[in-house]
């Protein structure tokens, strides 16, 4: 027993001496590390910072980048943060997981602020009940019109710019829940395709999947593409709400090598794309490529914009006036200067173009003004992720909503602002195979289903409480904006539009589904 007992403290005395030592060559370690890390912050030049506080100094970079995500989840207030606030990103997950969406002891969202927009309930409101929604046929004049009750719809997110599980999950989901997916300017990947949903192909300015060798827009190419029974509609990007006067941006490390196939271009190499499309210098340019893509495809053709100068636009529709309403473009994307889910430079992220609150009733209302309305069907994209920014661009007059990042934040998006470095922690913006593993295309796809058929539910509840059974009947005069004063006005007194009414005279059927 003894022996014993001698063994076991000559092993412990052993252990002890064994974690003494470890601990001293670990702290003798750090402590060369320390002093290395001194000798290089006193030494260098470039950080004022790291070279009067060496060591010290370094602390700051680190608490700055944490700052970015203590603000999200401790400091900012449910309405304060952007993009997108708490309660915006809120309702989209539980719209997502199919969770109860009732909120309780009255709105957290202040309706003081001049800009604030709400909805004017009407005395019999519609009985509640699914929102009915009429067909729209987009292109009568192409061979394959295509037909669609769709509302809420995917908007352009290329794949390279979002990984493979995450094209999976949109496209299975959209075919579920019914609407369209934009393929975005990377061109059609078979992942697309694979969900079978309804698909918009979006031919961006380096003409990407459609271009020749000499990046050329190929009219074989163009056939191939709509020799595909899921590919509806083909839209011309000439520029998007992140970044308009530029080109897309995909960095080298995401352009793997299927990626590069996809598009026709260099693997790692930054996929990086003209400002804009180098044969469209004018508006008879805009409408001949328009005319030239409808007649090898047969199928409806129409652009996505950023509303700037708005002067082009009177040239552009009296032009079509001149051809002819059959020259005009299927559709219009006006996407507002606040969208954005690509990457892009700051200076144009923040400041150019118009938002899609003055953007949006401006063309609406130039299209009524050249009798081009009933032609041309209205797309509004920018960031609406909530039943309210649909109601709204439907008052002010679009046929269809877009949206990218509220589709993100159905798959999981936690708005953690990594979307161009390829680190994305939830797997939706990196082709990292570790990251993308959190995504699971199938449990995703089933979400983008709910966070449709909510989405489309929650407007028809605005609808009927305005009193119209089809969202599409909504009007201008149905939501009020808040002025500086703090008193409200009806959108119709702020964007008068043609022939619309006003709440006095109009009945709730007198607007017709465009």
């Amino acid at each position: 027993m003894e022996i014993q007992d001698i063994q076991l403290s000559e092993t412990v005395s052993l252990a002890l001496e064994v974690m003494a030592m470890s601990f001293i060559v670990v702290a003798g370690l750090a402590l060369v590390a320390l002093i290395v890390t001194y000798l290089i912050d006193v030494t260098q030049s470039k950080h004022a910072i790291r070279r009067n506080y060496p060591i010290i100094g370094r602390f700051r970079y680190f608490f700055e980048n944490l700052g970015l995500f203590f603000r999200q989840y401790f400091f900012a207030m449910d309405r304060e943060e952007l993009p997108f606030n708490r309660a915006e990103r809120s309702w989209v997950y539980r719209a997502a997981k199919g969770l109860e969406k009732t909120i309780s002891f009255g709105s957290t969202k202040d309706l003081r602020p001049s800009g604030s927009i709400f909805f004017v309930n009407c005395p019999f409101p519609e009985l509640e009940k699914e929102a009915t929604r009429q067909p729209i046929t987009i292109g009568p004049y192409c061979d394959k019109p295509y037909e669609t009750d769709s509302l809420f719809n995917i908007s352009g997110m290329s794949y390279g710019a979002i990984s493979k599980p995450a094209v999976l999950a949109l496209s299975n989901g959209a075919r579920m829940a019914g609407c369209w997916m934009n393929t975005g300017e990377g061109g059609l990947a078979p992942y697309h395709l694979e969900g079978g949903a309804d698909i918009i192909y979006q031919i961006g300015t380096a003409k990407y999947g459609v271009r020749d060798s000499e990046g050329n827009l190929s009219d074989e190419k163009l056939r191939k593409a709509a020799a595909h029974p899921e590919v509806k509609m083909f839209e011309l990007k000439l520029s998007q709400g992140a970044k308009p006067g530029e080109g897309g941006i995909v960095p080298a490390a995401k352009v793997t090598p299927e990626i590069a196939e996809i598009r026709g271009i260099p693997a790692y190499q930054a996929s990086i794309s003209p400002n804009r499309h180098t044969d469209i210098e004018t508006v008879d340019d805009l409408l001949d490529v328009i005319g030239r893509i409808r007649k090898i495809t047969g199928k409806p053709v129409g652009f996505k914009m950023v509303v700037g100068m708005s002067w082009w636009l009177d040239e552009l529709f009296n032009t079509i006036r001149e051809r002819g309403i059959e020259s005009a473009p299927d559709f219009i994307t006006i996407d507002g200067a606040e969208g954005g889910s690509g990457a892009a430079p700051m200076s144009l992220m923040d400041n150019m173009g118009l938002p899609l609150r003055e953007s949006l009733p401006l063309v609406v209302d130039k299209l009524n003004k050249f009798k081009l309305r009933d032609r041309v069907k209205v797309i509004a994209s920018g960031k609406l992720i909530t039943p309210s920014d649909v109601a709204r661009a439907l008052c002010i007059g679009a046929d269809f909503v877009n949206s990218a990042r509220g589709f993100m934040f159905s798959l999981g998006c936690i708005q953690a602002l990594q979307c161009n470095k390829d680190t994305c922690p939830t797997g939706i913006t990196t082709h990292n195979a570790r990251l993308q593993k959190g995504l699971d295309p199938k449990l995703k796809a089933v979400r983008v289903m709910n966070y449709v058929n909510n989405m489309v539910h929650e407007v028809g509840v605005i609808a009927h409480a305005c009193g119209v059974k089809e969202p599409r009947n909504l009007r201008r005069f149905h939501a009020r904006i808040v002025t500086e004063n703090g008193n409200s006005l009806p959108l119709n007194k702020i964007y008068p539009d043609y022939g619309d009414g006003d709440e006095y005279t109009a009945k709730p059927e007198l607007r017709t589904i465009k």
